[in-house]
């Protein structure tokens, strides 16, 4: 199945902001939600296309309090995730799947100790580190609040986590590199030691 996964803005609790205004939280409705990352939302589609839709759907929360919106195909990468731009390509047939590969960032996943709250350059997009293979949001009412009806309104994060039955992350993303692939090989994530990296596919005007 496709996966689509929502990075929060910094300084921004995502899973509050979309589960408290009633028109996202329908949308999500008949999704698991998942949280792979820190401060991130995600859940499992049918295809590349149900995906955008999706994606659409929620356009103007993306807009608000979403720094990246990534969408993972097995058909593409069973580890590479997608940026929402070459998601819509893919989708429209204005690209083909073995064109994909060669333009991505690369975050580095740095784990989450309990109860610590992520550093001011931890957030996701800040930073605009380059490398070749050679070397090298606030909150706003919207189009409806939902702020009298939120049954987790004056939670902590991790309780409103619990009762949507949603996993709390172990790990967060932290400042990405941005690489091109070449013979098959991406550069070595080196901008700080972390755990993993996890890819993303990017277009070339992204890229650039």
């Amino acid at each position: 199945m496709t996966r689509v996964c929502l990075i929060g803005e910094a300084g921004t609790n995502l899973q509050y902001e979309l589960l408290s205004r009633e028109t996202a939280r329908e949308a999500l409705s008949t999704y698991d939600l998942e949280r792979p990352v820190e401060n991130s939302l995600a859940v499992r589609t049918v295809s590349i296309g149900a995906a955008v839709s999706l994606l659409n759907d929620l356009n103007w929360y993306l807009t608000r309090f979403v720094d990246e919106a990534l969408v993972q195909d097995p058909s593409i990468s069973d580890d590479d995730w997608l940026s929402r731009s070459l998601a819509t390509q893919l989708r429209n047939g204005d690209i083909e799947p073995e064109a994909t590969a060669e333009f991505c960032k690369v975050y580095g996943l740095e784990r989450v100790d309990a109860g610590s709250e992520p550093a001011a350059d931890d957030a996701t997009g800040t930073g605009d580190h380059r490398a070749d293979a050679d070397g090298g949001a606030k909150a706003s009412d919207g189009p409806e609040t939902g702020t009298g009806s939120d049954p987790g309104a004056g939670m902590s994060d991790s309780s409103r986590a619990d009762r949507a039955g949603v996993a709390e992350p172990t790990h967060r993303l932290v400042e990405p590199l941005y690489v091109r692939r070449v013979d098959g090989e991406i550069p070595e994530y080196d901008l700080r030691d972390v755990e993993d990296t996890l890819v993303v596919r990017l277009t070339e005007a992204e890229y650039s």
